[in-house]
């Protein structure tokens, strides 16, 4: 057996997958490539595949498997299709390691299903454990799977706590950039386009989370994430919007000392933490310099203006089933504003909607958050649909 470790990448095609194999690439003597999957894009899948060679590939529409088997043929890969078939992938012997680089819910189940076989798991899907976080924590405890945390905010935290295991945490900071719409008023968002949305100034992301973190839905959505990866309560947590992005989360001990993660703003830098675990990996990155960022900012998240932050915060707490709804509403949302369906303002008051109107369940099991997905995203879509005209 050799002594790399072999990865399991479930949205190579997507913006951290693509990133995930830059490190592989310039890491092959660590790493090996075992699984590629992707939603649609099959001319970028075979590329990969035919680069990295992996044992298997999957590609989510069933539509292209032909084309993407016809062209993998000579190449010795096997190919299968579907979404069923990307949680059944996982269970290969030789994965060591599952990369969740999927968007939104699709990433529960194949986590679930690596968890079950025992595989450690590289988490960038954070919706995983919004949707979930009671069921996925769970089993990763009975089955002593790690969960290693890829986003940039969760990452840092991660590696804040290195050797500070048995020391409690009072409280910690996710560092916010503030999004493309810093210090905007809700006048200055009635008429915000969609290319304005995703014009980042910090990060190069996919589009779901690029609009994720203009509306603060994002940083939303990670307080729920680190709640259960850290097992911390709502109040232990906060938000600082650190506009510079150099400073990636901060945590707080109880002894009111604390440590923060500084670096430039690369998500290569976690992914390959996350990889290479528990070893630090020699990089070519760029390195940060003080005297280019003479001033490090910071001032409190606007809840009022960017309503969906409030939205999160007040699902956490209420819990259940209530973060899954958020999270379908959110996606469901997302996606219409990207379609120019709905505009930016409009994305809070569906979510909102939906929050008042699906069925509370305290205590959900996995059939109750399939359930409660499904029921909101025909909710949310139903809205959309009763809105007559979009005017931008």
């Amino acid at each position: 057996m050799s002594d790399k470790r072999h990865i399991a990448i479930l949205g190579s095609t997507g913006s951290i997958g693509r990133q995930a194999l830059d490190v592989i690439r310039a890491n092959t003597d660590r790493f090996e490539v075992e699984v590629l999957t992707a939603n649609g894009n099959a001319d970028l899948l075979i590329e990969q595949a035919i680069e990295f060679k992996p044992n298997a590939v999957v590609i989510a529409d069933e539509t292209k498997f032909k084309l993407v088997s016809d062209a993998l043929l000579a190449h010795d890969i096997k190919v299968y299709a579907g979404t069923d078939s990307i949680a059944d992938i996982v269970q290969m012997e030789t994965i060591d390691m599952v990369l969740t680089a999927l968007v939104g819910y699709a990433g529960l189940k194949p986590t679930l299903n690596a968890i079950k076989y025992g595989k450690t798991i590289a988490l960038a899907n954070k919706e995983t454990l919004v949707v979930a976080g009671d069921l996925v924590t769970a089993l990763a405890k009975e089955k002593m799977v790690n969960i290693l945390p890829v986003d940039s905010e969760h990452a840092a935290i991660f590696q804040c706590l290195a050797g500070e295991w048995n020391n409690k945490i009072e409280k910690i900071y996710l560092t916010a950039s503030g999004g493309p719409f810093l210090n905007k008023t809700v006048e200055d968002l009635k008429h915000i386009t969609r290319e304005q949305a995703l014009n980042h100034p910090n990060w190069t992301m996919g589009n779901k989370i690029t609009i994720d973190s203009a509306t603060l839905m994002n940083k939303g959505l990670e307080i729920i994430e680190a709640k259960w990866l850290f097992n911390l309560k709502p109040e232990q947590i906060d938000v600082i919007v650190h506009p510079q992005s150099i400073i990636h989360s901060i945590v707080q001990f109880i002894d009111g000392s604390m440590k923060a993660q500084m670096g430039l703003p690369d998500m290569k830098l976690p992914i390959q933490y996350a990889l290479g675990y528990p070893d630090r990996l020699p990089s070519t990155f760029p390195r940060f310099n003080f005297l280019d960022y003479p001033q490090l900012t910071f001032q409190q998240a606007d809840m009022k203006t960017f309503r969906n932050l409030a939205l999160a915060i007040e699902a956490l707490k209420k819990a259940g089933n209530s973060p899954c709804v958020l999270n379908a509403a959110n996606e469901i949302a997302v996606e219409a504003f990207l379609e120019d369906k709905i505009s930016f303002l409009k994305m809070p008051d569906i979510i909102e909607n939906c929050l008042q109107k699906i069925s509370f369940i305290e205590k959900p099991c996995l059939e109750d958050y399939e359930n409660t997905d499904r029921e909101t995203r025909i909710m949310a879509k139903e809205m959309i649909q009763s809105i007559p005209t979009l005017t931008i």
